[in-house]
């Protein structure tokens, strides 16, 4: 029945009511009162799974329960229905291209999952206040979670967005599971250089039927920056602090998720936002930025060389995990180093093995905010002398999908070269402002007091 096996099932019959009937479920803790939800086919038979009022679910333990009545029976349909988008005369043309993830999702009960399920179009059906906002066109482009975006996908995103740039659409936006987002954006500007028009990725955190979901206030933010925003980047727009006071719209080379629930997850890193936005209001942080035009122009660059890899060093690490990428064709890799850019010494061999193959090899931070400085120790001057280039302030992210494109450009060495340490739009940067870095350890005295200025 949905889901509910063994001792579970047992008491539904019991109590003669049915999944997805509204009960009135009396316990020794209290009781509750909501539509009783098929159960994930992976759970325990020990539990009912009830929606309350508030739109959260809650788990009810069988034994403590004494009594179930039935209220009333409704099967819940959970797909919102597909509406025709209304043309306003004087508003933007916004094109959406959705790909799946969260901010296109439900949940399928049965199997307690999160699936990606709304098409574009249903996505007008749950915000109608995109109407307010924008003329909006959609196209489904994929219907993937995040971790399945790759090369392929980053090509045929880019091609699409050349086009409906030269067909004269005023902005883009890209719907995105949150998880790779930022590798996405990193790609996209590589592979679309010089965009007259603003291009947004946006996810959510929550998945659109939750009621802490963030989906529609990021939809109606990147809308606005996609439409209305001079900004002519690829961007990243996501909720600014956890509450829905506002989004930041973040530069696409310079950003990345930093926890795997908060809705504020998205930071830029080394340097500060683009800007601020909310449904009326776009507030410019970053004054250089590129600037929206009226020509068409736009240069697609869909390259990728999809051996290239990134290898997070440990302490201990071996040279057998380079020869592998090596033996399997590899021709780039970048590593994610210690400190200033350390590896240890066993891995050194393997390091000029593949430089003598011609294998580039870049090295990054695990620190994630500060610079490459390979000069400092011994160490990594002799990285360099077996071939290692430092990346600068580049993420890792950035700097292993920027190879991969570089790469599917050229494998000569030296254009590599060129190509890695020319930046395109300040994945790497000549310093960081003072505020660029800026981590506050809670439990402090001054931070906690700072916190609660602000945080109610």
């Amino acid at each position: 029945m949905d889901g509910y096996k063994g001792d579970s099932l047992e008491t539904l019959k019991k109590h003669k009511v049915r999944v997805w009937s509204k009960a009135l479920v009396t316990t020794t803790q209290g009781v509750f009162e909501g539509t009783i939800l098929p159960r994930s086919e992976n759970d325990d038979d020990q539990h009912l799974v009830l929606k309350i009022a508030t739109g959260y679910n809650v788990g009810v333990d069988i034994k403590t329960i004494t009594d179930i009545k039935e209220l009333g029976y409704k099967k819940a349909n959970y797909k919102i229905p597909e509406k025709e988008f209304p043309c306003t005369p004087g508003l933007p043309r916004v094109k959406l291209f959705g790909t799946g993830g969260t901010i296109a999702s439900r949940l399928d009960y049965r199997t307690g999952a999160v699936i990606p399920a709304f098409s574009p179009g249903e996505l007008y059906g749950a915000v109608p206040e995109l109407a307010d906002i924008c003329n909006l066109e959609t196209e489904k482009v994929f219907a993937v979670f995040s971790e399945n975006m790759g090369p392929e996908q980053y090509k045929e995103l880019a091609i699409a967005i050349g086009k409906e740039i030269e067909n004269g659409i005023d902005g883009i936006v890209i719907g995105h599971g949150t998880d790779t987002l930022h590798h996405t954006a990193a790609a996209l500007t590589f592979m679309v250089q010089d965009s007259p028009v603003p291009i947004v990725l946006v996810g959510s955190q929550r998945s659109s039927d939750r009621p802490s979901s963030d989906a529609a206030l990021n939809l109606m933010h990147a809308m606005k920056a996609a439409g209305h925003s001079d900004i002519a980047e690829v961007m990243v727009c996501m909720f600014g602090p956890t509450s829905d006071e506002y989004g930041l719209l973040h530069k696409g080379t310079r950003v990345r998720k930093m926890h795997s629930s908060y809705r504020s997850t998205f930071r830029t890193i080394g340097d500060v936002p683009l800007a601020m936005i909310t449904r009326d209001k776009i507030t410019h942080i970053k004054p250089e930025y590129h600037k929206r035009r009226k020509d068409r122009k736009v240069k697609i660059l869909p390259y990728f060389n999809e051996k290239t890899c990134m290898l997070y060093y440990y302490p201990g690490m071996d040279s057998e995990v380079i020869d592998a990428m090596v033996d399997k064709g590899y021709k780039g890799i970048v590593i994610v180093g210690t400190g200033l850019g350390h590896v240890n010494k066993k891995i050194y061999p393997a390091i000029e093995r593949a430089h003598k193959k011609g294998v580039c090899m870049y090295m990054t931070l695990q620190t994630l905010w500060g610079y490459v400085h390979m000069n400092v120790y011994d160490t990594g001057r002799d990285l360099q002398a077996a071939g290692i280039v430092p990346a600068e302030n580049m993420l890792p992210e950035v700097a292993f999908v920027k190879l991969g494109w570089a790469l599917g450009q050229t494998e000569d060495p030296e254009e590599v070269k060129k190509i890695m340490l020319t930046p395109i739009n300040d994945e790497t940067t000549k310093r960081e402002p003072y505020n660029g870095y800026l981590v506050y350890q809670g439990g402090i005295p001054e931070v906690e007091a700072f916190v609660k200025s602000f945080r109610k």
